[in-house]
């Protein structure tokens, strides 16, 4: 008689929690502020608004933006803030930073309407290697939520999991 294979990862109670699967569809792209600034460094107000009025901001529709500056030019916080008012017809979401920014902030709004409390009392594998660049930013912030209600969590995928995170029992 032959032994049965078993696939004990697929008969576990083990729960996936797949951050890919959230990830926000949709073209990132970063607008660089020093192409509007003089040599890449001096920004002039009058010049820097009148070339933002000309802007081809149509290009950015239905996009998630990055604004950032690649030079060191230190330029003031309204800056980004006139760009993102630009944006906002255009763009599904803008933030100042580079794009694992950007994909931090989108994960932080996703996952705090995420319902975590079906995850009581179950052990949660985070899953890891992903194929979609998700920020490590959302892994912590995926783990502190989970934290609150999950029995343990792991990282990785089932068959190599690290484990994180295990509740103790507490004494009554």
């Amino acid at each position: 008689m032959e032994d049965e294979i078993v696939n004990k990862v697929a008969a576990s109670a083990l729960e996936v929690f797949d951050l890919e699967d959230y990830y926000p569809k949709g073209q990132r792209v970063t607008i660089d502020i020093s192409q509007w600034l003089i040599d890449g460094f001096l920004l002039k107000e009058k010049e820097f608004r009148a070339a933002l009025k000309v802007h081809d901001w149509s290009q950015y529709e239905g996009s998630y933006v990055a604004i950032s500056c690649s030079t060191d030019a230190i330029v003031p916080a309204w800056t980004t803030i006139l760009i993102a008012l630009y944006l906002n017809e255009h763009a599904i979401f803008s933030a100042s930073g580079t794009i694992e920014d950007l994909d931090s902030l989108l994960y932080k709004n996703l996952l705090s309407k995420i319902d975590f409390s079906i995850y009581q009392d179950k052990m949660v594998i985070i899953k890891g290697c992903a194929r979609k660049p998700v920020p490590t930013n959302a892994y912590i912030m995926a783990a502190q939520h989970l934290q609150l209600y999950a029995k343990g969590i792991m990282y990785g995928e089932a068959c190599s999991a690290v484990p994180l995170f295990k509740k103790s029992k507490s004494k009554v």
